[in-house]
């Protein structure tokens, strides 16, 4: 069983990556909160816990890590802080640390902010550390969803390294795709959009693999 850190862990997307992982027979989820009060519902479900805050000093949460999911926002709030420097931090430990993957649930638009005005300084956030992540030399895979819905998951989704079109995708289906990335045989040292779609997560994948390897 691999130990996955998730940084993130008590967010909407984040809880439904937990339980996946938790579910897994591959990978054991290591949820990275806050404060105490957020260990307790982990803890009662039998999921390891580490308290750690992005804005801080980070090095012991990535001990005994083999693998990170970087689900992780402010919400607004800190951008910088949390959305951009906060991801660098997490690299920088797990770099030293000898983490043999790091999936980064990014943006679709990520890739130029400055044509979303109300926007623009969280997908800025995420465009720099995306670009960090990219020259960190560990081994990455950034998935950039279109708009999240609380809708149930389908299982199913578009991707392509550049969709070119907006669309919605469910938490859920962002969530599959995170752990889905986390697989040896996943795109790794790619960028890849995903929307709602027709095509299993898993086949679509594998589709966009085989164009990049």
């Amino acid at each position: 069983m691999e130990n996955i850190l998730v940084a993130g862990a008590n967010g909407t997307t984040g809880k439904q990556v937990v339980n996946l992982l938790k579910a897994s027979q591959y990978f054991n989820p290591v949820a990275m909160v806050r404060k105490e009060e957020q260990q307790k519902q982990f803890k009662d479900d039998g999921v390891e816990t580490v308290l750690a805050d992005l804005t801080e000093d980070l090095t012991h949460a990535v001990k005994g890590i083999d693998k990170v999911i970087f689900a992780a926002g402010s919400g607004g709030k800190n951008v910088l802080e949390v959305d951009q420097e906060g991801a660098k931090r997490l690299m920088a430990v797990s770099k030293m640390a000898n983490i043999n993957r790091f999936v980064m649930l990014s943006s679709m638009g990520a890739d130029e902010p400055e044509a979303s005005e109300e926007l623009q300084e969280y997908l800025k956030a995420k465009q720099n550390a995306d670009e960090h992540l990219k020259n960190s030399g560990l081994k990455y895979t950034i998935v950039r969803p279109g708009s999240l819905t609380n809708n149930e998951g389908k299982g199913t989704i578009e991707l392509k390294e550049k969709l070119n079109k907006r669309g919605e995708i469910s938490r859920a289906d962002v969530a599959q795709t995170l752990v889905k990335s986390l697989n040896d045989d996943a795109p790794y040292n790619t960028t890849f959009e995903i929307i709602e779609g027709n095509t299993s997560i898993g086949e679509a994948m594998s589709e966009f693999q085989s164009t990049v390897s």
